[in-house]
């Protein structure tokens, strides 16, 4: 088998695809993207010790009611976007929209969880002093240390989530035939820019 990558559309992930039919394949496309395999994995081997929603509940559960809120949604904006203007038209696009938006979202969740400790530390402090000395350390924990390792395990989380929309929920757009020879008319007649 010889691969000819010689033009850009030959590439994998370049051909151009449509939703398959039916919900089936949407939801198991949902199923599997919330099913990060290393959220899943560490959690059969590790089990929570805490699953009570507070302060300490275990990150990995937090991170699946995440992914299975913002999976759909993913979802809902691919839909709306691919009904707006046709794109994204490829697997590698709709990969990409799924990672871009993944690492804004936990890039925004982090600074969001820093700003909301630092108020917590506020008012737990019993002077001004310690509270700027809370401030101090929640914004260079919670703000700084912590948010590129939010971001990689978001465009993780998302990579796995796109690669699993992609292929189950997508299938390979059949090619339409020229039979009147419109399309390459078409194509000669638009301006080059």
């Amino acid at each position: 088998m010889s691969l000819k990558l010689d033009l850009p559309f030959r590439l994998p992930g370049q051909q151009p695809v449509n939703w398959r039919r039916g919900r089936g394949r949407l939801i198991a496309a949902g199923v599997a993207a919330v099913c990060w395999p290393p959220l899943v994995l560490t959690m059969a081997i590790w089990p929570p010790l805490n699953w009570v929603p507070g302060r300490e509940t275990d990150w990995r559960l937090m991170l699946l009611v995440l992914g299975a809120i913002a999976i759909p949604l993913g979802l809902r904006l691919v839909k709306n976007e691919r009904e707006r203007s046709g794109r994204p038209a490829t697997r590698l696009g709709i990969v990409w929209r799924f990672m871009f938006y993944g690492g804004l979202l936990a890039a925004g969740l982090q600074a969001l969880m820093a700003v909301v400790m630092m108020v917590l530390g506020l008012f737990e402090a019993g002077s001004v002093w310690q509270a700027m000395g809370a401030t101090e350390t929640t914004l260079l924990i919670y703000g700084v240390m912590m948010l590129p390792p939010a971001i990689v395990v978001g465009v993780s989380y998302a990579l796995w989530a796109g690669l699993c929309v992609a292929f189950l929920a997508f299938e390979h757009a059949p090619e339409i035939p020229d039979r009147l020879g419109v399309l390459s008319s078409a194509a000669d007649a638009s301006p080059s820019a």
